[in-house]
């Protein structure tokens, strides 16, 4: 278990991090930037939970991705095979595909592309799906310059499609989802 007894160090004074196995990076390394990005990704979940009516049973669902994304950054800072790392499994890929499945097994079709929008939940929702899609082309170019676990590109890929099918659920299953109008307002 983690324990933080001090909250600053100074060794990241000089513009570097300790990486998982004590080697030391630029705080604007590849690898840091995914790791940075996910970190903004938990964080807008975590507002978007917020939003969420007492009892919703997407809040313990989001909860478990929060727990999980903890679980990706500690794969992200760990480079190479690092034996007995922490590392996202192929269990909570399936998981996560699962939940999708079962939101998107109650949802409209589409026949438009849906914008941003709808519910305070939707929109929020919306808002850590863009930030995971960051994150996941911050991961593919942190992984052109080192191997990154793959199952850590998957899991992101899945995030952002499970944030899509949840945002859609909170705007009433799809049924108040803002529509993109192609040409929008020009043509009216």
């Amino acid at each position: 278990m983690v324990k933080l007894n001090k909250i600053y160090t100074r060794t990241g004074d000089a513009g570097t991090t300790g990486l998982a196995d004590g080697s030391r990076v630029s705080k604007a390394s590849a690898r840091m930037e995914t790791i940075g990005d996910v970190d903004e990704a938990n964080s807008a979940i975590g507002v978007a939970r917020t939003t969420l009516a007492p009892g919703d049973p997407l809040d313990a669902t989001l909860a478990r991705i929060q727990n999980d994304l903890f679980d990706l950054g500690a794969d992200l800072a760990t480079p190479g095979n690092g034996e007995g790392a922490l590392r996202i499994t192929p269990e909570q890929i399936a998981w996560l595909e699962a939940a999708i499945d079962t939101l998107n097994d109650d949802l409209q079709p589409l026949n438009s592309f849906v914008l941003p929008g709808g519910s305070p939940a939707a929109a929020a929702i919306h808002l850590a799906r863009a930030i995971t899609r960051r994150a996941e082309r911050a991961a593919v170019a942190a992984n052109d310059q080192g191997t990154l676990s793959s199952n850590a590109l998957i899991y992101l890929n899945r995030l952002s499609d499970f944030l899509f099918v949840a945002a859609r659920t909170m705007n009433q299953k799809g049924a108040a989802d803002v529509l993109w109008v192609p040409g929008g307002p020009r043509n009216q």
